[in-house]
């Protein structure tokens, strides 16, 4: 497999603002620190692209300062947009209250993101090419106007193309009728615990991940991420297995399920193995929460550094 990564959903501005509690209601707190990013998608692209695959946005960008920001961000990753500027809208922020003890709180506003046409998915099936890996996620499958959309974009892809879809946290909000076309057309699914609960009904990540794969056509696989526990990988035609993760001292998990899915894609696009793959994005996802910061994913000479004398680094990175 040699391709891109696309991503069919959506970088927006996240507004981040360190609090000592949430206010009251009606009531108001001083924020200690206060970060401008970009957020959603952005993450997952940048991960990919750092650990030397191409990254697309096929996504939506509006005009004004969210927009401006967005487009710069990718910019700096070398990430190119597939789609020009919508000049009818900014782009959409998320503001994320983050107390004391960690606990994120979301609030979030879509712009034109959220407002995709049948005329822009055909553009971008246009333009894809055999052997890219569409990236899905929940949130844009959750969109009134995006959700149908994707939903027969996705249908529609041929079987020279790779389908991932990360389900996100509102999974369990998607419609049953925008949903399952999605999942039969999914060859890689990559969901934390919660997510594979909801979606399997099974509380235990091993059974969830082999439940899901069931659900899936003939041939696909699922991970299920359980942050320092590493995943489970449930590949096509092999039983589910536990793969460990690395010990760090957390500092920030802000992303790290982001750095996963982008890591764990950059890698197979490459031609490694799900294995190989789920082993590299295990230790992507503990190097990023290592660090402070929402876009934390390490570049190929971070990982072989952090990875140190462990073998995996030379599967992955050869003897350099």
């Amino acid at each position: 497999m040699s391709g891109r990564l696309v991503l069919a959903g959506n970088v927006i501005a996240d507004l981040v603002i360190e609090v000592p509690a949430l206010p009251e209601r009606g009531g108001d707190v001083i924020g200690s620190r206060t970060e401008l990013t970009a957020g959603g998608g952005f993450n997952t692209l940048a991960a990919a692209r750092r650990l030397g695959t191409e990254a697309v946005f096929a996504g939506l960008h509006g005009t004004g300062p969210y927009g401006d920001l967005v487009r710069a961000a990718l910019a700096a990753e070398g990430i190119e947009s597939l789609l020009p500027v919508r000049t009818d809208g900014d782009t959409g922020f998320t503001v994320a209250l983050v107390d004391a003890g960690g606990e994120r709180t979301f609030v979030t506003s879509f712009g034109v993101d959220a407002r995709l046409t049948e005329a822009e998915t055909e553009a971008v099936a246009a333009r894809l090419r055999p052997g890219d890996l569409v990236q899905l996620s929940g949130y844009g499958l959750v969109m009134p106007v995006n959700g149908p959309l994707l939903s027969r974009f996705t249908a529609a892809l041929g079987p020279d193309v790779t389908v991932c879809l990360d389900p996100a946290p509102l999974v369990a909000d998607i419609p049953e009728a925008v949903l399952a076309p999605v999942l039969a057309r999914t060859d890689w699914l990559s969901a934390n615990a919660r997510e594979a609960r909801l979606m399997s009904g099974h509380e235990d990540p091993a059974a969830a991940a082999t439940a899901l794969r069931e659900r899936l056509a003939p041939g696909a696989g699922v991970i299920v991420r359980a942050d320092k526990d590493g995943c489970w990988l449930a590949a096509p035609g092999e039983p589910t297995r536990h793969v460990p993760g690395f010990p760090v001292t957390p500092v920030d998990s802000n992303g790290a399920g982001d750095a996963h899915v982008g890591s764990f894609l950059a890698l197979l696009a490459q031609g490694r193995d799900p294995l190989t793959a789920a082993r590299g994005a295990n230790a992507a996802a503990a190097y990023a929460v290592g660090r402070r910061g929402p876009a934390t994913a390490p570049d190929r000479d971070r990982l072989a550094a952090f990875l140190g004398e462990d073998p995996l680094a030379r599967l992955l990175f050869g003897a350099a």
